[in-house]
């Protein structure tokens, strides 16, 4: 008899089921969603989770990184020295993300996009790639997207000449007038 007495203020519910701390939680609670786009990207990312750092499984981190770096330095002999650090320092935190496997295989994929159209000069396209990895996958992205971001618009303001890589050492005819006002802003 002492088991179908239900206390007052009690919720209803069966007898022989009392609360077990360590039973997992209702079905309907279950893990959080994960996205339309998340589902299918994450179940082709399965068997690359196997391999993050082989070539056949992904795009390498060079092919990335490499093209990044040359848009820094062409962009050191506008660009202030603590800007261009600041980047660098995120560069070197999303190579050492992509090299301890902690990047998704879209994020990877969408990076080599998005270098690619750095490349070739369409900026806007870029800039879209970047939006859509901060919305996307935020948590992944956000401690070294920013460097790209701004590496984006500082390469953009470049003159046309500059935005290949190759202008890094040798500068255009027309930033003879910039130079000399910019050492004297940076050095107060």
């Amino acid at each position: 008899m002492a088991e179908s007495y239900v206390k007052p203020g009690a919720p209803p519910g069966p007898p022989s089921a009392p609360a077990d701390p360590a039973a997992p939680p209702p079905r309907a609670l279950g893990p959080p969603p994960q996205g339309s786009a998340g589902n299918a990207p994450r179940a082709e990312a399965r068997p690359s989770a196997a391999c993050p750092e082989q070539e056949q499984c992904s795009v390498s981190a060079d092919t990335v990184l490499a093209p990044l770096r040359a848009a820094l330095d062409s962009c050191r002999a506008t660009v202030q020295k603590q800007v261009c650090n600041d980047i660098g320092r995120r560069l070197t935190v999303l190579e050492d993300a992509w090299a301890q496997g902690k990047l998704s295989a879209p994020v990877r994929k969408r990076m080599s996009l998005l270098v690619q159209e750095l490349q070739q000069q369409h900026w806007d396209a870029a800039d879209e790639i970047h939006r859509s990895l901060m919305v996307d996958h935020v948590n992944e992205v956000s401690q070294w997207m920013v460097g790209v971001k701004r590496l984006i618009a500082e390469t953009r303001a470049l003159p046309s000449g500059e935005t290949d890589g190759s202008a890094d050492t040798e500068p255009a005819t027309e930033p003879a007038t910039e130079p000399t006002t910019e050492p004297e802003q940076e050095e107060p």
